[in-house]
């Protein structure tokens, strides 16, 4: 069993195409258990290997449901309240996108959120994954000052809608 291959599918169908498996997600992107086994052809124990396994914790189960935790382009409501953040938190991302970052900041792209760590070392795991990171410190505590909400997932991430250049700074 391959464990990334089949957390990347799972991630496809939980966060982005669930159709092109005949997956339905109810509003809050939950899919029933046995519909996704019978859809990617696994059974029970690899798909609690996988969710266990998951550095990220991408998943979540509740019952006799499943869901991805959040980087959903397709339309869920995930239910998370908003909360307050630290002080600061981080966004890693390869060294090619900063001009366009410093220009109009961090932009949720076709996800419902931007997403930022509360620590350097995973910041630099996520922008590792497409070329040379670098880590940017979002000054969140001053934007949520300035009235803008964050959200945490269920596995930590901190989400939010946009995090303007005012609120970075590129050490």
């Amino acid at each position: 069993m391959d464990v990334v291959k089949i957390s990347k599918r799972m991630s496809r169908a939980l966060r982005h195409s669930p159709e092109r498996l005949g997956l339905r997600l109810d509003e809050g992107g939950w899919a029933e258990i046995s519909d996704l086994l019978a859809a990617l052809g696994i059974s029970r124990e690899e798909l609690d290997m996988v969710v266990a396994e998951n550095d990220k914790q991408r998943f979540a189960i509740e019952g006799t449901r499943i869901r991805a935790s959040q980087g959903h382009s397709i339309d869920v409501d995930l239910g998370y309240e908003p909360k307050d953040p630290p002080v600061v938190l981080y966004h890693g991302t390869p060294i090619g996108n900063i001009a366009s970052i410093r220009a109009t900041g961090l932009s949720k792209g076709g996800r419902h959120h931007v997403h930022l760590s509360g620590d350097t070392d995973t910041a630099r795991r996520v922008g590792a994954r497409r070329g040379r990171p670098v880590i940017i410190t979002v000054h969140s505590g001053r934007m949520a000052a300035d009235g803008h909400a964050f959200y945490q997932s269920a596995n930590g991430v901190w989400l939010t809608e946009h995090v303007p250049p005012a609120y970075l700074s590129f050490d």
